[in-house]
């Protein structure tokens, strides 16, 4: 019998998962993992959803334990939040979360305690084919979840299960209902989790005791706008909230750091056919060879588009899509498909 620790976050989908994988014969033990100190009901990784963990482990019968990953939460995922937005980029923390936290310090502490795998309550799913770990989208199309899983190397796919990926969420809640767990109509948590308020730039002023100045919103050509509140406070594509009375629409499309200016343009000049990923992961091979055709993604609910990837030096990758994309935004992540199944991602640079 494997033995297999499931992170239960409090949520319904961690608990189902756990619920599962006992169904289908593995000895289950739970685990809950604090990633920082915000207490707000709902977040994902706060001490408020333990307790929660906790009863639905109870009721299944299960080993609970609790890890503290707040040191490496902020040493990873916190540290690159803030260092994105401070370069000018826009960060992707659930990315990062996965590969250096849920599927790094967790399974790392779960073979230290002899358990063979982890799993989590991801809709996405893992295939073996020819002697590799092939990661492929969840049945339900609305809650897939493979686009922030694109890092998973092939020992962490090994290691992992995914037990339902092949379920929709509405079958999720039903089974959550039929076994009376107390956190079957629970919503999902939507937001940054250990920013539930929203507000990341006060967050980031208050972490790192650095007020963010003013300076100018400009055109392309030089052209001062008017001023902004601190350049951490627009992302790319951007057009509400910019405080401008413009005779026409105008759009953040870029962040000069240097100069502390926020470019903004018209509509048109958003569009870009191309990009450069770096930190490239592939999943059905290590490297990338040649020019290859894929469908790609260049945000989290984007549908894919038709691109081409190539590789370059340093282990980055040219993306040239058929059509122009909107707010192609630095820090966020690129990810590469081919039918079911994920290619690869990597970080735009």
């Amino acid at each position: 019998m494997k033995k297999i620790l499931a992170g239960m976050s409090g949520g319904v989908d961690s608990s189902v998962t756990a619920h599962l994988l006992m169904k289908e014969g593995f000895e289950v033990a739970g685990a809950n993992i604090v990633m920082h100190s915000d207490k707000t009901g709902g977040a994902c990784g706060s001490m408020s959803e333990t307790g929660i963990a906790r009863q639905v482990a109870e009721d299944l019968g299960i080993k609970f334990f609790v890890f503290d990953f707040r040191k490496e939460f902020s040493e990873t995922v916190i540290k690159d939040f803030i260092e994105t937005y401070e370069r000018g980029a826009t960060p992707n923390p659930c990315v990062v979360c996965n590969r250096y936290v849920k599927f790094g310090a967790l399974l790392q502490k779960a073979e230290e305690m002899g358990y063979d795998a982890i799993a989590t309550g991801h809709y996405a799913q893992i295939e073996k084919s020819n002697g590799r770990y092939l990661l492929k989208k969840g049945e339900d199309e609305t809650k897939d979840q493979s686009y922030v899983l694109y890092c998973l190397t092939q020992s962490q796919l090994s290691k992992t299960l995914f037990p339902l990926g092949k379920y929709k969420k509405t079958e999720v809640r039903r089974i959550a209902e039929e076994n009376g767990f107390v956190n079957a109509h629970k919503h999902d948590s939507q937001d940054i989790c250990f920013i539930p308020d929203g507000d990341y730039a006060s967050y980031i002023e208050r972490s790192t005791g650095t007020k963010f100045p003013q300076g100018n919103f400009v055109t392309i050509d030089g052209k001062i706008l008017g001023t902004h509140k601190g350049i951490i406070r627009y992302t790319i594509g951007q057009r509400k909230g910019l405080g401008l009375a413009l005779p026409a629409p105008m759009y953040v499309y870029r962040k000069d750091t240097e100069s502390n200016e926020v470019v903004l343009t018209d509509e048109k000049k958003l569009f870009s056919k191309e990009l450069i990923a770096k930190d490239v992961n592939f999943v059905p091979f290590d490297t990338l060879k040649g020019p290859m055709k894929v469908k790609a993604r260049v945000r989290y609910k984007q549908p894919e588009q038709d691109a081409v990837i190539e590789p370059l030096p340093g282990g980055r990758v040219h993306v040239e899509f058929e059509t122009a994309q909107r707010a192609i935004s630095k820090g966020q992540s690129a990810v590469f498909y081919d039918g079911e199944y994920v290619v690869g991602g990597g970080i735009i640079e």
